[in-house]
C-alpha cells in the first residue's frame, strides 16, 4: 500500500475567517468581536459631558449589548461613572451641567422619552447602600407604589405582595428576609442592604441595570453574592456596571471598556482587553504599572 501523498497547498482547507479573529479597539471600529451575537441594547456616539466649565466626557461611543455585562474600568476620576450616570440621565440633577452627543435606548433617542420612563427602564444601584427608612417590604415595593403596575394603575395588595416576593427572589434575597419583611431595612448586613437595594430597582422590571461599584464597601463573601446575583439577573436583564476591582471585571462581565482622562480607550471582549490589549494605556493599567 502506497503512502498517502500530501495534500496540495492549493487544496488544503482554508481556516474560517472567524475562527481566531484579531483584537478590535472599538474606539477606532465601533464594533467588538462578539457584536453580531447580540443586539445593541444602548448606544453612545461622540459623547461629551460638561460640569460647568470642566469637561468629564470627551467623545465616547461605545454599545452596550443586550443581556450581556459591560463593565467600565479605571481609575479614579476617569469618567466611568459620569458615563454610566448619563444612561439613564442622572447627571441631569447636577446644576451646570450639559450633555453633547447621541445616546439611543433600543434605537430612540435617550432624551426623548420623559425622565420618569428612562429611569423605570434603566435602573441603578450605587456604590453605597442607599435603604430607604422603612420596612423591607416598603423598600421593595416603593417603585411599583409609585409607578403603577404594567399597563396603568396602582397595584393591589396581592400584586405588591406577588412583585415584592419575585425581586426578592431575583435578588437571592427572600430565603434570609421572608420572615422580617416588616422589619426595618437598616436591620440587615451590608451586604444584605445592598441586595436588598437590587431588588428595589428590580421590582419595576428595568431593562437595563446600571450598577456603580456595588461591592466597594462589602466583604468577600458579600462580594461573592452580588457576583453570583449579576451572572443570573443577565439572562433578563442587561447590566452595566462601574468596578475599581479588574478581577471583578474578569470575572462577570461579557465586554469591558477602559477609560482613561474621560476618554474610551478601547473597548471590547474581555478576555481581550485583560490578556491581549491593543492599546498600550490599556496593557500598563491592566498589568498594574499605573492606576
Amino acid at each position: 500500500m502506497s503512502p498517502a501523498k500530501p495534500m496540495p497547498a492549493s487544496a488544503q482547507q482554508a481556516p474560517e475567517p472567524d475562527m481566531a479573529p484579531p483584537s478590535v479597539n472599538m474606539a477606532a471600529s465601533g464594533e467588538p468581536n462578539l457584536a453580531a451575537e447580540s443586539a445593541t441594547k444602548i448606544s453612545a456616539t461622540d459623547l461629551n459631558f460638561h460640569y460647568g466649565s470642566f469637561q468629564a466626557l470627551h467623545g465616547i461611543s461605545m454599545k452596550i449589548f443586550e443581556n450581556r455585562v459591560t463593565a467600565c474600568i479605571g481609575p479614579s476620576g476617569c469618567g466611568k461613572s459620569t458615563f454610566l450616570r448619563t444612561l439613564n440621565r442622572m447627571n441631569e440633577t447636577v446644576r451646570h451641567s450639559r450633555v453633547e452627543g447621541e445616546i439611543l435606548l433600543d434605537g430612540q433617542n435617550l432624551h426623548s422619552f420623559e425622565v420618569s420612563e428612562v429611569r423605570r427602564r434603566v435602573g441603578m444601584v450605587f456604590q453605597r447602600s442607599n435603604p430607604f427608612p422603612k420596612s423591607i417590604f416598603d423598600n421593595v415595593a416603593y417603585g411599583l407604589r409609585i409607578n403603577g403596575v404594567p399597563g396603568g394603575g396602582s397595584p393591589s395588595r396581592g400584586e405588591l405582595r406577588d412583585a415584592v416576593e419575585h425581586s426578592l427572589r431575583r435578588a437571592a434575597l427572600w430565603d434570609e428576609v421572608k420572615d422580617k419583611l416588616h422589619q426595618s431595612a437598616y436591620s440587615l448586613s451590608g451586604g444584605q442592604q445592598q441586595r436588598l437595594c437590587i431588588a428595589r430597582a428590580l421590582a419595576v422590571n428595568p431593562e437595563v441595570l446600571l450598577l456603580d461599584e456595588p461591592c466597594s464597601a462589602l466583604d468577600p463573601i458579600a462580594t461573592t453574592k452580588i457576583e453570583d446575583l449579576i451572572f443570573h439577573l443577565k439572562s433578563s436583564c442587561t447590566i452595566v456596571i462601574v468596578t475599581h476591582n479588574m478581577q471583578q471585571a474578569a470575572r462577570v462581565a461579557d465586554y469591558t471598556g477602559f477609560f482613561l482622562l474621560g476618554r474610551l480607550i478601547e473597548f471590547d471582549e474581555t478576555p481581550l482587553i485583560f490578556k491581549n490589549p491593543a492599546q498600550k494605556e490599556t496593557e500598563d493599567y491592566v498589568t498594574g504599572r499605573f492606576g
